[in-house]
This record gives structure tokens, sequence and C-alpha cells, in this order.
């Protein structure tokens, strides 16, 4: 078994999954942008994908879902695609990675060792559009939030709106995903695939061997 390529398989897994649960978190999340006002404060608003929090020191905090799917503006509209879509490669890139592990003791001929190849790289590229997926609306919504606090027209008075804990948890996802994925891909390169004449001389003195054995017992 190759040690080096067992290696960073499990290297590139661990950070797979942890990624991906790093960015199913940042889904979650109402945290995306947060804001407080000088006239309370004692009282917080969050912004998220899914829903709105009111978040106070004495009273805890409260969450209210959105309403309707058509009334959201653009950019929470294209943050749940993107996000959405990052979960579901990078969840299919861990599924198809799995099988392609060298450790997975299946389809040990040429043939079985160049597909379980193509499996690990085919994860591995999944993952990285998955880390990719998961910056794009991350940034957007880091983006947006700069424009808008460093926006003269607006009065000091006027509170806005500042990066929450999701979007530092969407940037940790995002870049693992690719990581792990550039892993996987690389993984690849530290086994070497055995050359086609050494098969077959391997199996020629495999074959002379049982034959000389079979002689010598017949003897």
């Amino acid at each position: 078994m190759d040690t080096c390529t067992c290696a960073m398989e499990l290297l590139g897994m661990l950070l797979f999954v942890s990624a991906w649960l790093c960015t199913l978190t940042t889904t979650i999340l109402p945290q995306w942008l947060t804001m407080s006002t000088a006239l309370l404060p004692v009282e917080s608003y969050d912004l998220g994908l899914w829903e709105t929090c009111v978040v106070q020191d004495v009273g805890g905090m409260e969450c209210r879902a959105y309403d309707s799917l058509l009334g959201l503006s653009r950019d929470l509209k294209m943050a749940r695609l993107f996000m959405c879509s990052s979960l579901g490669a990078g969840l299919l890139g861990i599924l198809v990675s799995i099988p392609g592990l060298y450790i997975i003791n299946t389809c040990k001929d040429q043939d079985g060792i160049r597909t379980k190849r193509a499996l690990t790289v085919i994860g591995g590229v999944l993952g990285i559009v998955a880390g990719v997926l998961c910056l794009i609306p991350v940034c957007y919504m880091a983006h947006l939030a700069v424009i808008h606090f460093f926006d003269d027209k607006v009065p000091d008075v006027v509170p806005r709106w500042e990066f929450g804990e999701a979007l530092f948890c969407g940037w940790v996802g995002g870049f693992l995903l690719i990581i792990a994925g550039l892993v996987l891909i690389f993984s690849r390169s530290c086994s070497q695939e055995e050359p086609q004449s050494m098969v077959q001389r391997r199996y020629h003195f495999m074959n002379s061997d049982v034959a000389y054995r079979k002689r010598q017992e017949y003897v």
C-alpha cells in the first residue's frame, strides 16, 4: 500500500468533510450581516439567508423567517442559490471520492485502478467547484457591506450593516474546500502506475512458478 497516497487522501477527505460542514454551518447561520444602533445599544440585528434575528442582551434572540421567496432581494436569492449549489457539489464530491480512495480494497486490477484514480480526481474537482461556489456569495455580501458602510451619501448617524460570523465561517469553508480538492488531485501524483510490461513479466513469472511446482509434485 502506498503510504504517501494514503496519507494525502486521508488528509484530503478530512479537510473535505470539515469544509463541507463549515459550509453547511455558514448556510444555516443567520449572522451573515449584523447591525447595532447607537440609540439601542442593547439591541442588534442579524441578517441571514433564511431569517432575520433581533438580539437583545436581556431577552436573548428572536428570529423570524422570510414570509415570501418572491419578495426576497436579488442578493439573497443569489446567495441561497450559490450556497445550496456548493453544498450539493461538495456532498457529491465526497460520495464520489470515497470509492476512489486507495485504502478501499476494491478493483485492484489495472482498469479498476484507473477508475479509482478518475473517481478521486473527479471528487477533487467537485471540491474545488464547491469552494468557488461558496466563496462567490460570501465575498459578494462582504463587498456590499463594505460599499454601504463607506457610502458618503449616508449620514453617520444611520446604522450600517457589518460583517457577521457566517461570512468568516464561509471564507474558511470555501478555502478549505479548494485546498481539499487540490490535495485529492495531487494525491494521485504520489502513486505511480505500474508499467504494463512489468505486469506481464510478473504474470508470466507467476505462471511459470505454478507450472514448475506442479511438475515437482508430479515427480
